[in-house]
C-alpha cells in the first residue's frame, strides 16, 4: 500500500510540474538560439542598391557599420538616421539582413525640385522640402524659385523650417509637391512657385503659362483638373500661354490672356540682383490687363475641363 501511494504521489508531482518543465525547456532552447545568433551571425558583406549619386563606399561609411558587427544587435533606426543626416540626397533607406553574414541597404535618392534664396545663397530642396544643397545659380538652374517663405536657420540635410506664421504655407507647399509628383508633372514646374498670397498658390508651368490653385484646396483634384484642361487645350490647338486660374468661386477654370508674374520677379539669370523677392505685395495677384479688348476669359477648353473630369 505504501509503495502504491508513493507511485501516485510521483505521478501527481510530474503532472504538477510538467508544464513548468516544458516552459523552461522552450526558454532554454530560445536562449541557445539567441546566444548562437549573437556569437555566429556577424557582418561580413554589405550590399547597397538603388544608389546613383552616392557610391557604395560613401553609404556604408555614413551607416557606421563595420565588418564583424553583430547582425542582430545593430540598431537599424540609428543606422538609417545617420545615412539620412549625412547624405542629404538619400530620401529613404531600408535595411535588411540576409543570413548568415550580409547586410543590405536599399536607398531611394531625392532630386532637386525647387529652390529658395536665403542669406544671398541658393538652397535646393526636394519635393519633401528637405534642403539638399546650397550653392550658386548654377546649382538651381532650371528649377522654380519658391517665393513667400523665409527660411529659418537653413541646414543642408534637414527639412526647411520657417516661422510659425508661415508653417501652414510650408505644409501646403509639401502637399502641393506631393500632388504634382503623383501626376508626374514635377518636371514642368518652371520659374516660380509663389506663396505670397493668403488664399492661392501661383506657379509657372512650362515656359509661358502661370497656373493658379486655391491655397487650401484639394491639390489632388486641382492637379487632375489641370491635366484635363491642358489636354483639352492641346487638342484644340490653344497655346499654353497666359494664366490658367482655377481659383474662381464658380469652380470653373478660366484662361486669362495675360500671364501673371510675381511683382519684381525676374528669371534666374538676374536672381542675384533681386531684393525682397520673397515678400511680394498682395495687389500683384491679378494679371495686368492690356488695352486690347480681348474677353476677360475664354469660355472654351479650360472651362469644359472640369466637366470632363466628372
Amino acid at each position: 500500500m505504501a509503495a502504491r501511494r508513493n507511485r501516485k504521489r510521483r505521478r501527481r508531482n510530474r503532472g504538477r510540474f510538467g508544464g513548468l518543465y516544458k516552459l523552461l525547456s522552450i526558454l532554454l532552447i530560445f536562449a541557445a538560439i539567441l546566444v548562437g545568433c549573437i556569437i555566429f551571425f556577424r557582418v561580413n558583406t554589405m550590399v547597397v542598391a538603388g544608389n546613383s549619386r552616392y557610391t557604395q563606399e560613401e553609404i556604408i561609411a555614413a551607416a557606421g557599420v563595420k565588418q564583424g558587427d553583430n547582425l542582430f544587435t545593430l540598431n537599424k533606426y540609428q543606422i538609417a538616421n545617420r545615412i539620412l543626416t549625412q547624405l542629404p540626397y538619400v530620401n529613404e533607406v531600408a535595411i535588411s539582413r540576409k543570413l548568415p553574414d550580409t547586410l543590405i541597404f536599399e536607398v531611394t535618392e531625392s532630386t532637386g525640385t525647387a529652390w529658395l534664396e536665403s542669406g544671398g545663397s541658393y538652397w535646393l530642396l526636394d519635393d519633401n522640402c528637405k534642403l539638399l544643397e546650397v550653392g550658386d545659380a548654377a546649382l538651381v538652374q532650371g528649377k522654380p524659385q519658391v517665393l513667400g517663405l523665409t527660411a529659418v536657420n537653413p541646414t543642408v540635410g534637414n527639412t526647411l523650417t520657417v516661422s510659425p506664421e508661415q508653417q501652414d504655407k510650408l505644409e501646403r507647399l509639401q502637399a502641393f509637391f506631393a500632388a504634382i509628383r503623383g501626376r508626374v508633372m514635377t518636371g514642368s514646374l518652371k520659374g516660380f512657385i509663389d506663396l505670397t498670397s493668403g488664399n492661392e498658390i501661383r506657379f509657372g508651368y512650362g515656359e509661358n503659362l502661370t497656373v493658379v490653385f486655391p491655397l487650401n484646396g484639394d491639390f489632388a483634384s486641382e492637379t487632375h483638373e489641370l491635366e484635363l484642361a491642358l489636354k483639352t487645350m492641346d487638342q484644340r490647338g490653344l497655346p499654353r500661354t497666359g494664366t490658367l486660374d482655377q481659383n474662381y468661386e464658380d469652380r470653373k477654370i478660366h484662361l486669362l490672356p495675360d500671364r501673371w508674374l510675381p511683382d519684381g520677379w525676374s528669371a534666374l539669370e538676374d536672381a542675384g540682383q533681386q531684393s525682397g523677392s520673397e515678400s511680394q505685395p498682395e495687389e500683384s495677384a491679378q494679371p495686368q490687363q492690356t488695352e486690347d479688348p480681348q474677353p476677360e476669359h475664354t469660355p472654351t477648353a479650360p472651362q469644359q475641363a472640369p466637366e470632363e473630369a466628372q
